[in-house]
């Protein structure tokens, strides 16, 4: 038995951008499904080639999905939206400093990635969708600095 929580972000009409994006990122396996791979899906066949559903699964163990909001649901918050993040956290520095340097590409840095009160590597940012990331890197047992 497993059980996983992964975010799901919803964008209109970029989820292709930002799944490939966060593949080339994030590495591992990237899928996609448009709109009009199940026949009668979507009304407006100038949608067809939307996201209905796109996943990225990692060998280390995240996942992220994705899809496009159909223009019926226009008025629909998306990804940018403030209220939510996409956290990352572990104490795998190489790993953690490496999506951080590539999801900081266009993106707005909101907190500088470097040594928090508490004591972890921690840093925000927006990235070039406007998805907001924060990231957390724990300090190695024995290590001196976290940083």
């Amino acid at each position: 038995m497993s059980i996983s929580l992964n975010p799901y972000l919803n964008f209109h009409g970029t989820a292709r951008d930002a799944l490939e994006f966060y593949h080339s990122v994030l590495g591992g396996e990237i899928r996609l499904m448009q709109y009009d791979s199940i026949p009668g899906m979507m009304g407006d066949p100038a949608e067809a080639e939307k996201i209905m559903h796109g996943q990225i699964d990692t060998p280390d163990g995240l996942t992220i999905m994705a899809a496009d909001y159909p223009s019926s649901m226009a008025d629909a918050p998306d990804a940018a939206a403030s209220g939510h993040s996409v956290c990352v956290s572990g104490d795998d520095a190489d790993r953690i400093r490496a999506l951080w340097e590539g999801l900081s590409q266009g993106a707005q840095i909101r907190e500088p990635f470097e040594t928090a009160p508490w004591g972890d590597t921690f840093g925000m940012l927006a990235d070039r969708f406007g998805v907001p990331w924060m990231f957390s890197l724990a300090p190695q047992a024995g290590a001196d600095s976290p940083s």
